[in-house]
């Protein structure tokens, strides 16, 4: 793990702690990483003015230019105003409809769509569409990559949920979720939507955390072994250049809704 990466893991733990500080060993225990290791990187991370001692005691805390920085991305561009010209680029070269999709809790939530000149019928429907996560490729491509308890915690409320929808058993969905990893996309079909097909890749944020997925839906003839490797080239470079771009104090990383309802009202 580079060095960013491992600061803004940092971060991220001591932001999901307690109010009143972590101990380094908890903190290297939450970041999964060497006491020594976590020492450094907070070192510099206090130095730079991001992490702070509580009340002089051993406990590391949040300093208060987080909380600037914070306040000033919240001027930022939203995932969805950054992933439009994304969409909009994927959808005119490929005609095809393509989708942005989130993570909400356990569902995933489709923030932004751009259609395609074949009609297709998709698992989310309409923008502000949501589905268990675990149904369809663009959710499956996020559940797939998050972190190893978040993903066990999901399957276990969602198994219920996808039997309902008609999906065959979770032997069949770990089997999805690993050839997901290790091939980078998720083009499951599990025939629940006859005739049509899609693919989907995570992006990820500057830390490496899954936030979303960038999918394809369309008809099954049109993803065959010849063109599916130049859709998933193409939807990989997109989500490769969004990640770089994502502000990680966007509330629509947590808050999709607050996105959805901007956007109406524009």
């Amino acid at each position: 793990m580079s060095s960013v990466r491992r600061a803004l893991n940092l971060l991220r733990v001591l932001g999901d702690g307690p109010r009143g500080g972590m101990r380094l060993k908890d903190l290297a225990e939450r970041a999964n990483c060497g006491q020594s290791t976590a020492h450094r990187a907070l070192q510099d991370l206090v130095a730079e003015g991001f992490v702070e001692r509580v009340d002089d005691t051993s406990r590391y805390g949040l300093a208060l230019d987080v909380f600037i920085l914070a306040a000033n991305a919240g001027r930022a561009a939203g995932l969805r105003d950054l992933a439009r010209p994304c969409l909009l680029r994927l959808s005119s070269t490929l005609s095809d409809t393509i989708f942005l999709l989130v993570r909400h809790g356990y569902d995933a939530v489709c923030l932004d769509r751009v259609e395609g000149p074949f009609p297709i019928r998709t698992f989310t429907g309409e923008i502000g569409g949501k589905v268990p996560l675990g149904i369809g490729q663009g959710s499956l491509a996020i559940l797939a990559h998050l972190g190893e308890a978040e993903r066990e915690a999901v399957i276990a409320f969602n198994m219920p949920r996808l039997l309902d929808r008609g999906f065959v058993d979770e032997a069949a969905l770990r089997v999805a979720l690993d050839a997901t990893v290790k091939r980078g996309r998720a083009d499951l079909n599990m025939g629940l939507i006859p005739g049509m097909a899609g693919v989907a890749v995570p992006v990820f944020d500057a830390g490496g955390r899954v936030v979303a997925a960038l999918s394809v839906g369309t008809l099954r003839e049109r993803l065959g072994d010849e063109r599916l490797p130049i859709v998933v080239d193409m939807l990989k470079a997109e989500a490769k250049a969004l990640s770089g771009r994502i502000n990680p104090f966007d509330d629509t990383l947590n808050q999709p809704s607050r996105s959805l309802s901007n956007a109406a009202a524009r």
